[in-house]
């Protein structure tokens, strides 16, 4: 892990960051590729990375006008992954459990904002705003030019040393911090196409490194939130109910990182039910027990968690589709 006297190695290490950078350029390199991707339609049903708020993400200085400097972080969810995938569960994505059931946005704010507390005690008079995948940042992108990996096939930033099993949370400050800065990394997929080759429904745009978001599991598990046909290939999928992890599970990436770490599944004290709907319960008593909730109420249970977002009939849908099989 990068070592810096502001940021100790130890304290990063129990926030549950596996690296991090830092970077003064506030200008995506990327942009370009993005807008052609929204331009061509690949965006989908993601609405919301092609609204008002697509033209913000050309330059930091728009969301945070007082931006100097960015530090970026890769908080992993390893241990979780190597659980999932010893025990043959892919009905879930590894991020959504790898915080012990917890959202990530509410889990990854509050480990950011102690981060930003211990850069205060060097810096009094430091300010910030935390940017996540809910703010309009390009936060791939801005983790690229931290020096913190390439854009892989499936488009994931891979990280040499960590793969790809992490989510991005960073940093944007209203000063420069004393930080030495990565040199942005090359590509190192070679011609490996394990990913394109594992994805059923052929979603990856290997020529653009792009996801072709209409034709993703984890867009129709997660983001498609009402009745819907499948993408065509879901059938040849692994069972996923909420999100996919195919092209991060082929990726020879992120053997080395699974190899380090010992297994683990854990949850949060309030979200204990989760393990009982999601790897005991059979998926027609569970579809059961959605359809005999309001949708106000289903999602009253799952708050807090990553897994109220499809709301109820997007639940149903996903179930359903799986149960035709």
């Amino acid at each position: 892990m990068k070592s810096s006297s502001l940021l100790p190695s130890d304290f990063l290490k129990s926030l549950g960051v596996l690296e991090w950078g830092y970077t003064e350029e506030s200008i995506p390199l990327t942009f370009k590729q993005y807008e052609d991707w929204v331009h061509n339609a690949d965006h989908g049903p993601l609405s919301y990375l092609a609204d008002e708020r697509k033209d913000l993400r050309k330059d930091l200085k728009l969301v945070y006008p007082e931006f100097q400097s960015s530090v970026v972080f890769l908080f992993g969810y390893q241990e979780t992954k190597k659980w999932l995938l010893e025990e043959e569960k892919h009905d879930i994505a590894g991020y959504a459990l790898g915080f012990g059931g917890a959202d990530y946005h509410y889990e990854l704010k509050h480990r950011l904002n102690t981060i930003f507390e211990k850069l205060k005690e060097h810096i009094p008079d430091l300010e910030r705003f935390v940017a996540l995948d809910a703010q309009p940042v390009l936060e791939r992108d801005l983790a690229f030019r931290a020096g913190l990996g390439w854009f892989g096939k499936n488009s994931m930033l891979i990280h040499r040393r960590e793969g790809s099993y992490f989510l991005i949370g960073s940093l944007l400050l209203n000063r420069k911090l004393d930080v030495s800065t990565d040199k942005i990394d090359t590509d190192h997929c070679g011609q490996c196409r394990a990913c394109i080759d594992a994805c059923p429904t052929d979603a990856i745009d290997v020529e653009n490194r792009t996801i072709v978001a209409a034709r993703c599991i984890s867009t129709y598990t997660i983001e498609t939130f009402k009745e819907a046909p499948a993408p065509v290939g879901f059938e040849n999928s692994r069972g996923e109910i909420f999100g996919c992890d195919i092209c991060q599970d082929v990726c020879p990436w992120n053997r080395k990182p699974l190899a380090r770490v010992m297994s683990v599944l854990h949850f949060k004290e309030n979200f204990q039910f989760l393990k009982e709907w999601f790897f005991e319960m059979p998926r027609e008593k569970l579809k059961d027990m959605i359809e005999e909730n309001s949708n106000r109420g289903f999602r009253k249970q799952l708050l807090g968690t990553a897994f109220d977002r499809p709301g109820k009939e997007g639940w149903l849908k996903n179930l359903k589709a799986r149960l035709k099989k």
